[in-house]
């Protein structure tokens, strides 16, 4: 990689969204606002090796964009069209002076960058193709990119990008941030996107490697992003508390050889104390604004808990049971009570914990879950029922896809680790 290409591939990663956010706005299609920054990019690897790299380059890219398009759209003589169906924008694309683009460019672009994470997580979309065209067109990474962080094929990644952006382009999605009752609604979808994204970093549901600490990083950046632009909600900082002290921990949750190493056995000194307090400053702008804590806010709470007892033996488990007893309540599922019975035996005596399974092991969302028998042998072990737990370790084991934790549960199924 030439000095000139690593500057580039630099730029893209920081300004593509910004430059995509602005375009959409212009034209009201991601797809072709995603088209039309790729234009751009070309550009920039032809002129950039050759006449360095601008003082501003994001109004470079921006206006080099808005140029080439109308130069295309003219070329596919579909000029008049296109204005057409951008009048309602007043035209914003194609009447403004080449001159007067680079500032208008720059107006709103925390709006545009907020519609962007709205129309990108659109509930019409499915769960997949949400979590794909976020990392596209927000966290500029590469169709190869998201595949191998998915461990999915190139080709289905790039069919969920195609169909995602047909889906918004057909449905005629407004380029806008929902306002009122609708933000509300669609709030919930944008912040399960990032965490969905920052969850397959912590712990990767496939593959050889147990974390993935490029995902965790790309959803933070998301996360904190999304909390400057929309500092009145509570869940956008309750979400960022509780990535930035899960984040925290990485450093301790893999051994030498990069097995992982579980909560209780983790050498906390090894926590990253900078994360740990940006963590409990964002818990406290959730906590700060009106009403109860929302589900993130509370697990934001229950990663401080953990984050505050410096040995694992100091861990406060009747507040962390009382916490999950509150998320129980609000956001009630068979994943929070698996959790809430790890808090409950930790409290109370693993009989507590296990009888809470007990109510929950039928659960058909369960039924190929690999932390459910996990966290049945790690309650039964702790009573010295080594037997039944070392035959739920193997199961665990043949449920899960990930291979590091596979050598894990298989090591806990023979009595070591």
């Amino acid at each position: 990689m030439t000095e000139a290409t690593g500057a580039i591939e630099a730029v893209w990663r920081i300004e593509s969204a910004r430059l995509i956010a602005g375009l959409a706005r212009m034209v009201g299609d991601v797809g072709l606002a995603e088209d039309m920054a790729q234009d751009a990019l070309v550009a920039a690897m032809e002129k950039w090796p050759e006449t360095g790299v601008p003082d501003n380059p994001g109004a470079w890219l921006m206006a080099t964009a808005k140029n080439r398009a109308i130069d295309r759209l003219r070329r596919e003589k579909t000029y008049e069209r296109k204005r057409e169906e951008v009048a309602h924008d007043t035209g914003a694309l194609f009447a403004m002076e080449r001159s007067d683009f680079e500032a208008a460019a720059d107006d709103q672009i925390g709006d545009d960058l907020l519609a962007l994470i709205f129309t990108c997580c659109h509930p019409l979309l499915s769960r997949e193709a949400r979590v794909a065209l976020t990392l596209r067109l927000l966290g500029g990474l590469t169709t190869p990119e998201i595949a191998g962080a998915f461990l999915v094929s190139e080709s289905t990644v790039a069919q969920r990008l195609v169909r995602a952006k047909r889906t918004l382009r057909d449905a005629k999605v407004p380029f806008e941030v929902p306002r009122g009752a609708e933000l509300d609604e669609r709030l919930p979808s944008v912040l399960e996107v990032i965490y969905l994204v920052f969850n397959e970093g912590y712990a990767a549901s496939a593959g050889e490697d147990w974390v993935r600490t490029e995902l965790c990083e790309e959803a933070l950046r998301l996360g904190r992003i999304l909390a400057e632009l929309a500092p009145r909600e509570p869940e956008v900082h309750g979400l960022v508390a509780l990535m930035e002290i899960q984040a925290s921990r990485n450093a301790a949750r893999r051994g030498p050889g990069g097995e992982p190493v579980l909560l209780l056995d983790q050498d906390r000194a090894r926590w990253d104390p900078l994360l740990i307090v940006r963590g409990r400053r964002a818990l406290e702008r959730a906590e700060s604004l009106a009403g109860p804590l929302g589900p993130y806010g509370l697990q934001a709470a229950i990663a401080a808990c953990h984050a505050r007892a410096l040995r694992a033996e100091e861990t406060d488990w009747v507040r962390i049971a009382a916490l999950y007893d509150a998320l129980a309540q609000i956001a009630p599922s068979p994943i929070v009570d698996l959790n809430r019975a790890v808090a409950l035996g930790m409290a109370f005596g693993p009989q507590t914990g296990l009888d809470l399974l007990d109510q929950i092991k039928d659960d058909p969302s369960l039924s190929e879950y690999h932390l459910l028998p996990s966290v049945r042998g790690d309650l039964l072990e702790k009573q010295g029922r080594h037997e039944e737990a070392a035959s739920e370790f193997k199961k665990a084991a043949n449920l899960t896809s990930n291979a590091r934790e596979r050598e894990l549960l298989l090591r806990r199924a023979e009595g070591d680790g």
